[in-house]
Order: structure tokens, then C-alpha cells, then sequence
């Protein structure tokens, strides 16, 4: 029954999308423009909105897949807090909802999602709407579990929906199979999907991601500026500057000699960067530089798809998908390209590109555009998770409805 439901849900989906694909390349008169903006505001109204909750950045709006979402916003927030001394003194509090992909701090994590579908995305209280959430790989029974029951007893959602963002980030480049390389702020997955189901006995997870690369920046500049005070915030931002991947391994050996730029830092401090900042790159296709014995990220891929059946090798290794804010590196893309020429599989990683007529850097949320390409699917055909479903079964109907 769920293989059937997955069935017609994919294919769907596929309609959607070269729907979105012939509206766009399309030629229409500005009077017909005037008129698909004016349709498009007042449909923007009624619309689901999708939720892509990472633990860096939270993404959302309503579900338009060929627009960027409304918001997208730190998930990390601030809290005042008082302390209960004789004297009451006020701070603000650090807060991170959600660690390495999955929801952590509840508390958190509803103040956060009040302002984003409140404030921000302008619901009403009383006039909620759809809402449809990814899910990152493996998330726990009891994670979605708990989500749901938020999204009912506290925010009165009319429907619920939550599907993997291995399958989502497929579905904004057109396809069903694949598979997803997501490099985020605090892991990596690695996912092959076949048919719009994500193979889990083959998917893997690891905890590492930019938060790792961060912190690896900051030893090397601290080894090169010994007398400079960073904060991780501040190398945060230098990554996000300065970050690159050398060509190839010995490209990389030959960074030992590269050019030193001076940096100024907002406090005045002056820093010089030098090879420092292939070192973040390279630790991804050479991991001993974080000190861990794995494979690169791309022998990582092959090795994963070798464990599916053969006869989907193909299929797989053609259709790779690259997400997820750290695969936006200057030249990882181009070293990714060539790791692949070199792996030992005799078939080898092919990247599947974004539709020209979605934004430049899709795959920094391309599970969000999936997920606004499948609310259109699941909730004017009734496949959501309703309250009387809710009413009926309980928290654990998401996983009978939700796959």
C-alpha cells in the first residue's frame, strides 16, 4: 500500500516539475505577467508553507518551488535570562535548537518556529494553515513523533506533513533516484535513493560537517597568527570568505607557496591567510587532516552505492546530488568532478544540475524547493496527516502517512 502511495506520489511530482519547467520557458506579455503576479500573491496566501530546519540555518516559506524561500534565518537564537542573585542581572543566553540536523532543545525550538510562521511568514492565530517539514536522514521515530504533536496541540496546524530531504533534494533537480552528497553545518549524509524511497540499510551518516571545518581553520590560523585573538564567530565568517579547494591533491601539497592575504577583522586585528584556507577543503577528500581514518567524501559515495544491488549502480552514480551549505565551497565542485574521474568504480559519480530556471544556488536549499514541489502533491490530494487523523491515532500516525 505505501509502495503504491510512493508510486503515484513520485509521479506526481515529476508532472509538477515539468510543469514548473514549460511554465518557464515560456514567453508570456506583460499583461499577462501583471496578471500571473497579481494570481501568484493571492495564491501565495493560501499556500502550505515548508520548514527546512538545519542546525545553522532554517529556510522557509510557502510552497512556490521555482522561488527562493521567504526566510531564511540563523536557527541559533538568544534568550535573556535572570539571574535569580540578590541583585537581578539580565544576559542573553545562547540557544541552538536544533545539533547536527535533529531537534534538541523543544523549548527553543517552538519560540523559534512562533516567529518564523507568525511574525514572519504572517499566519494568523486561529487561521493556520498546512505545514510541511524535512526531514533530515534517519531522524529518530520519536523526534517525529514529538514534531507532529507540536505542530497539532500548539500551533493548530490543518495538516502535517514531513518527508526525507535525500528524497527532496532529488526532487528539485527532476528525479526520483539518485543520490544525495549533503555537507551541512553539523554532519554529512550520504543517501541513496531508488523510486523516492531513501535505501537506509546503505545510507550513512557522520558526525562531521562545517562546524568540524570551522574549528580546524581556527587551529591553523591560530598556528599562523598566534598573537591574534579569534572568536569562532569571526572564523565562521573567514571560512565562508576565504574557504577553497585545491584541484587535486598535489595541487594542494603546492599551496605550501601560496599567496598571503592580509585580513582586518572588526575589532582591528590583522591577520594573514595563506594555505590555511585549502586546508578546510581538503580535509573533506583527505579526512586525515582531522585526524579520523575514513575515506574521502567521494570514494565515501562509491563505496555506499557498491553495498545497493548492481543493477542500480547506474542509475545512482549518474544522478549525484550535491547540498547543503558546504558543497557552495569556491572549486569543490570542480575537485569533486575530478575525484570522480579517478575513483575506483568503473562507473563513476555523475553531478545532476538544477533546471536553469531555479536560482543559482538551489542546492543551498534544495530540499526546501523539494519540499514546496511535494506540498503541492500531498495536500490537494489528501495524503497529509489531517487532525482527525491526529484526533484518531495520535503522534504515531506520522509514521503510517509520513515516508
Amino acid at each position: 500500500m505505501a509502495d503504491d502511495k510512493r508510486k503515484n506520489t513520485r509521479n506526481d511530482v515529476v508532472l509538477i516539475f515539468d510543469t514548473l519547467f514549460s511554465v518557464s520557458q515560456s514567453s508570456v506579455s506583460s499583461s499577462q505577467s501583471l496578471f500571473f503576479a497579481s494570481f501568484y500573491l493571492v495564491l501565495l496566501a493560501m499556500e502550505a508553507l515548508v520548514v527546512d530546519a538545519g542546525s545553522k540555518l532554517l529556510k522557509a516559506g510557502a510552497a512556490v518551488p521555482d522561488q527562493s524561500p521567504a526566510m531564511i534565518i540563523p536557527s541559533q537564537m538568544k534568550r535573556m535570562v535572570d539571574d535569580d542573585g540578590p541583585s537581578t542581572v539580565s544576559e542573553d543566553v545562547t540557544l541552538d535548537p536544533i545539533e547536527r540536523g535533529f531537534i534538541r532543545d523543544w523549548d527553543a525550538m517552538e519560540d523559534l518556529l512562533r516567529y518564523v510562521v507568525y511574525t514572519g511568514l504572517g499566519w494568523e492565530e486561529g487561521s493556520e494553515g498546512n505545514i510541511l517539514f524535512t526531514d533530515p536522514l534517519s531522524t529518530p521515530k520519536a523526534i517525529r513523533e514529538q514534531l507532529v504533536q507540536l505542530m497539532f496541540e500548539t500551533f493548530n496546524v490543518s495538516g502535517f506533513y514531513a518527508s526525507e530531504q535525500a528524497v527532496l533534494s532529488l526532487y528539485a533537480v527532476g528525479r526520483i533516484s539518485g543520490c544525495t552528497l549533503d555537507i551541512g553545518h553539523g554532519k554529512i549524509d550520504i543517501a541513496p535513493v531508488l523510486e523516492g524511497a531513501v535505501q537506509h540499510i546503505a545510507s550513512k551518516r557522520f558526525e562531521l560537517g562545517g562546524t568540524e571545518l570551522t574549528k580546524l581553520l581556527a587551529q591553523e590560523l591560530g598556528k599562523s597568527n598566534p598573537s591574534t585573538n579569534l572568536s569562532m564567530s569571526d572564523v565562521e565568517k573567514l571560512k565562508e570568505q576565504y574557504a577553497n579547494c585545491a584541484d587535486d591533491e598535489i595541487a594542494y601539497e603546492k599551496t605550501q607557496n601560496c599567496e598571503i592575504e592580509q585580513h582586518t577583522l572588526p575589532d582591528g586585528q590583522v591577520i594573514s591567510i595563506g594555505r590555511e584556507r585549502y586546508s578546510v577543503g581538503e580535509a573533506l577528500f583527505q579526512p586525515s587532516i582531522l585526524g579520523l581514518e575514513e575515506h574521502g567524501i567521494v570514494e565515501q559515495l562509491v563505496r555506499i552505492i557498491s553495498t545497493v544491488s548492481s543493477e542500480n549502480h547506474r542509475q545512482l552514480l549518474e544522478n549525484t546530488v550535491l547540498c547543503g551549505g558546504t558543497t557552495s565551497m569556491t572549486g569543490f565542485e570542480t575537485r569533486f568532478q575530478k575525484e570522480a574521474s579517478l575513483c575506483s568504480s568503473a562507473i563513476r559519480p555523475t553531478l545532476v544540475k538544477p533546471p536553469e530556471y531555479m536560482q543559482e544556488d538551489v542546492g543551498l536549499y534544495s530540499a526546501w524547493v523539494g519540499g514546496a514541489i511535494l506540498a503541492k502533491v500531498v495536500f490537494p490530494q489528501n495524503q497529509h496527516v489531517t487532525k482527525a487523523d491526529y484526533d484518531e491515532t495520535g503522534p504515531s500516525v506520522v509514521h503510517r502517512k509520513c515516508f
